[in-house]
């Protein structure tokens, strides 16, 4: 049976050295949703760079996850293992920039040290590194500790039972029906087959595209679709020709790529409701 429930966003943030705990952190998630979601009226929808990010240029690596991952996210996880993480341009690694960003957001940050021992391997540069960072958290908050991914599952419900409590959610409440025509725009793509090379080897192309729903009681009428923005990379392969997306209905626009761009991914839907001209843009990347 359907119900509404809050949704929040839980960003898995770690070096790349301990992906069992990862996979620990996303399964307790799962675990607490399967047990109290429908309860509690919330959904946790776990985030990880490796599965969650979208592949995609235009600036440094760790400024994209931020702005994917951190940004949107409502709380953070972050594990250590031996490694404190590589460097970014604006801090000592990857993982603790997401944390500093997330802190400076007022995001709830739940910090793990894995207590179990050292690799053989261990880099002594990144131990020494990971052991300051440590220190320096010990002086900010509470940190806590694992001595194995098993351990992790109690520690994920207890912190996120402490931030449902702390974010006082309200109950949520189905929206009435929507008056006018109001647009959704969701970008899509897929991976086809497109010949073989000489050696009988498969070559596929990603076909993209995005979804334009208008989720209004009206039709749009006269409805154009554009790309805009300073050097655009994504471009709308659609005719010129006004069309017309009813109540409900969901219209295809197909999109090309170019390597040249480097401006942010914005759909211009420009339309005709009541005898009045409107448009409104949508940032699809």
């Amino acid at each position: 049976m359907a119900y509404t429930a809050n949704v929040l966003r839980v960003m898995i943030a770690s070096p790349s050295d301990i992906t069992e705990a990862r996979d620990a952190v996303e399964a307790a998630i799962h675990g607490w949703n399967d047990a109290n979601a429908e309860g509690k009226k919330t959904i946790l929808q776990p985030w990880r760079y490796e599965t969650s990010s979208v592949p995609t240029l235009g600036d440094h690596p760790q400024a994209l996850i931020n702005s994917q991952g951190v940004d949107r996210s409502d709380i953070v996880f972050a594990l250590f293992g031996s490694r404190l993480g590589s460097p970014t341009p604006e801090a000592i690694s990857g993982t603790v920039e997401e944390i500093q960003r997330s802190r400076g957001q007022n995001k709830p940050v739940h910090i793990y040290f894995s207590a179990a021992p050292h690799p053989n391997d261990v880099d002594p540069e990144q131990l020494a590194g990971l052991r300051e960072f440590k220190e320096e958290i010990s002086q900010l908050g509470i940190f806590g500790e694992f001595n194995n991914p098993s351990q992790i599952t109690h520690e994920v419900w207890r912190a996120i039972e402490y931030d449902i409590q702390q974010l006082s959610l309200a109950v949520p409440v189905i929206e009435s029906s929507p008056n006018g025509v109001r647009f959704r725009a969701q970008p899509q793509q897929e991976r086809e087959l497109r010949d073989y090379d000489k050696k009988g080897k498969p070559r596929y192309k990603t076909r993209r595209w995005i979804d334009v729903t208008n989720i209004g009681d009206l039709d749009a009428e006269q409805v154009t679709f554009e790309s805009v923005g300073d050097q655009p990379r994504m471009h709308v392969m659609t005719g010129e020709s006004p069309t017309t997306i009813h109540a409900g209905q969901t219209r295809r626009v197909p999109t090309d790529y170019s390597l040249g761009g480097s401006g942010e991914d914005i759909l211009r839907i420009r339309w005709v409701e009541d005898d009045e001209a409107k448009e409104k843009d949508f940032h699809v990347g």
